[in-house]
């Protein structure tokens, strides 16, 4: 019975709540840009991390280093694209 018990999605519901609640605490706790911006992205990133990996079960099949380097791909072509809109649009550097 215990098998059957989804103890890993219940622990990553909790957390996900958990960072739900970090990220809505910089609203109420009137912090600085600098810091409330910093926490919301880290929680973001992490938020994204254990709904990836928890909910949609990216690590349990044997295809899991072809869908971890995909996604690191996707992530790098995103960073990317931003960092030069921004290189080019708004910090004129071309």
């Amino acid at each position: 019975m215990k098998e059957l018990f989804p103890i890993k999605q219940i622990n990553g519901f909790v957390f996900s709540l958990l960072l739900t609640v970090v990220a809505l605490s910089v609203y109420f706790m009137d912090m600085s840009y600098e810091w409330g911006m910093t926490i919301l992205l880290i929680t973001a990133f992490v938020q994204a991390g254990v709904q990836f990996v928890i909910f949609m079960h990216a690590g349990e099949t044997k295809d899991r280093d072809v869908i971890f380097s995909t996604l690191f791909y996707g992530v790098f072509l995103a960073l990317a694209a931003v960092f030069g809109s921004l290189l080019t649009l708004v910090w004129d550097m071309m």
